[in-house]
């Protein structure tokens, strides 16, 4: 298992953006923050899924895989009514075909955070 940590990338809670494992990296649950700053990136649901998603990629870039490499995501919203909105900015960033997918409503994620996403790829170790 090799923990993967993009620069900037630094959790204020005991996770690792990613890690993989043989041909697979999970990425840690993204959420629409700034790495640098930490302040949350938009106040709709469609602004906060693509920083989600930007987040996403750095963890993938940083273990040399990308979008392209996703099987699968879990989506985790805090008012289902968001979904129309996260889903028209997820398929305008996320490339077909398009990974399994889940999405479910939590009931409220910390402050002001609509969504969450956490990926599988495969990765090639070759």
């Amino acid at each position: 298992m090799k923990p993967i940590e993009p620069a900037g990338h630094s959790p204020p809670v005991p996770i690792s953006p990613g890690v993989t494992h043989d041909d697979l990296l999970f990425v840690s649950g993204q959420v629409p923050q700034e790495p640098d700053s930490g302040r949350i990136l938009g106040d709709d649901v469609e602004t906060q899924t693509e920083a989600v998603l930007e987040n996403l990629e750095s963890v993938l870039n940083e273990a040399d895989a990308s979008l392209d490499d996703v099987v699968k995501t879990q989506v985790f919203l805090a008012d289902i009514a968001d979904f129309d909105g996260m889903n028209e900015a997820y398929e305008t960033i996320v490339p077909e075909p398009y990974p399994a997918r889940s999405a479910v409503e939590v009931g409220g994620l910390v402050g002001d955070i609509l969504v969450e996403i956490e990926a599988i790829a495969v990765v090639d170790r070759d």
